[in-house]
């Protein structure tokens, strides 16, 4: 990491042509820079002078050179997102302008941003937790409703705020059962184990729910995986190019016209779906087909959700075969939903025996839409199953989801540490293996939240925002 007390500029707009830029400048010496290549329009206005949070109409140029008309906006310490004065220059979005005005300002004294060093800024300056600094790059990369809401909801602090509540009550446990040790010979508690026993109780429960959430965290932030699978034919490429009101893929009467796997994402109601075209199931000596069925069984293992498309006038259909071969590949947390298709096309005597063989099969199956893909028939039911298997009241009611696989990884590590804290005060040990199971918890929640960390875990996070933030 480069020295904290430089000024530091960048671009933070999104790169290239546009209507407006901003361009930040964040350090002690922020106003000072901005002063030197800013002439007010009201003349003897002096920038260093005026409030906080004000904003100030003016050109930048070198010297007897104008190069934009522009706003400053001033925030001033410790009163900003990064805690020290910042300055914001909003000009015109022109590359060349851009660069001009970056040039300029390194040229009287700053020096250019390297990524996510103003969230780092921030987080070194207390403005935020290391939980809600990483927030904020999920806020700027969703691409959902969803995601921005769950990713708001911990850039304000709603994922911390729990975690150092129970850090602290632990923390005075801790001392307390330290101060036990230095006591040891007199046989002394000051630590009330069955109060310590209540607050465990109360971490693991919150720690479960906090790693249970992350199977729907995740697949908020990278979009829910749903494979499209069953036999040649049956739709499966119809239904793909329906629901993306494009021709994603190719659809053909020949059987076997996939033969790899085609993906891409919907939004439906906020939240992000990947939808997976795999190639039909079904016996052939071509081999490029046989690759592309095996990705198919690829894709149903690691899917969230498997739609299996039958047709419905199809007589060579074995619909128990082909509910029961998919069912076997899946584990109890993936769901199943059976597409009845070309239902536009069903004969009376082809449907009943849909429904005679179908229903036999209930079990294990999450739902059965009848639709026709090619006609948009009855679509609506199934984007209405789809948004079934989400959890959209823990999203509606703000409640806490974990979408950070680093944060995931901790709490695993900080619920394995509170277990054995409980175990070992239900059996009684010594105080000082139980202090040392308790510095464990402390210091896992404390790689979450910050508290605890090191240049390199820093560096690898903030090298991950992008420049300008």
């Amino acid at each position: 990491m480069q020295s904290s007390k430089d000024t530091v500029c960048a671009i933070s707009t999104a790169q290239g042509m546009g209507a407006i830029a901003v361009i930040r400048l964040s350090g002690s010496q922020s106003i000072e820079i901005c002063e030197k290549v800013f002439s007010p329009a009201r003349k003897g206005k002096v920038l260093s002078n005026q409030k906080a949070n004000t904003i100030h109409f003016g050109s930048i140029g070198d010297g007897n050179k104008d190069i934009d008309e522009v706003l400053v906006s001033i925030f001033k310490a410790p009163h900003s997102f990064t805690g020290e004065e910042i300055v914001e220059i909003a000009c015109h979005g022109a590359p060349y302008i851009q660069q001009q005005i970056l040039q300029l300002l390194t040229a009287n004294g700053a020096r250019l941003a390297t990524a996510g060093e103003f969230t780092q800024r921030a987080f070194l300056n207390g403005k935020m937790d290391l939980s809600q600094a990483e927030a904020v790059a999920d806020l700027i990369a969703s691409r959902s409703e969803a995601a921005r809401r769950v990713a708001l909801q911990q850039m304000r602090g709603g994922f911390s705020n729990e975690l150092i509540n129970l850090r602290t009550q632990l923390l005075n446990f801790i001392s307390l059962i330290e101060l036990e040790l230095d006591f040891s010979e007199e046989d002394v508690e000051f630590a009330n184990r069955s109060e310590l026993m209540s607050l465990i109780d109360e971490m693991m429960r919150l720690l479960t729910k906090l790693t249970d959430s992350f199977s729907l965290g995740n697949a908020i932030k990278n979009g829910i995986p749903v494979a499209i699978v069953g036999h040649t034919n049956a739709g499966k490429s119809t239904l793909l190019n329906t629901l993306l009101q494009e021709d994603k893929a190719i659809v053909s009467d020949i059987h076997g016209t996939t033969r790899d796997v085609i993906e891409d994402t919907i939004n439906i109601e906020g939240i992000s779906f990947r939808f997976i075209d795999t190639a039909g199931i079904r016996a052939t000596k071509d081999e490029i087909e046989n690759l592309g069925i095996e990705r198919t069984y690829d894709k149903i293992s690691k899917a969230s959700i498997v739609l299996l498309m039958l047709d419905v006038n199809d007589p060579d259909t074995k619909i128990h075969e082909a509910i029961i071969d998919v069912k076997n590949r899946l584990d109890e947390h993936q769901q199943l939903i059976v597409v009845i298709n070309k239902m536009d096309l069903a004969a009376d005597s082809s449907q009943n025996r849909f429904n005679k063989e179908i229903f036999k099969e209930l079990s294990g199956v999450d739902a059965i839409v009848p639709i026709s893909a090619k006609k948009l028939q009855n679509i609506d039911a199934l984007t209405s199953e789809l948004l079934k298997t989400v959890n959209l009241s823990a999203i509606d009611n703000d409640e806490v989801i974990v979408t950070n696989v680093r944060h995931y990884e901790a709490l695993k590590k900080s619920l394995d540490a509170v277990e054995r804290v409980s175990e070992g005060l239900s059996s009684g040990i010594s105080g000082d293996f139980l202090a040392q199971d308790i510095r464990e918890v402390l210091h896992f929640l404390g790689e979450i939240t910050g508290h605890i960390n090191t240049d390199e875990v820093l560096g690898n996070i903030f090298k991950n925002f992008c420049i300008g933030k």
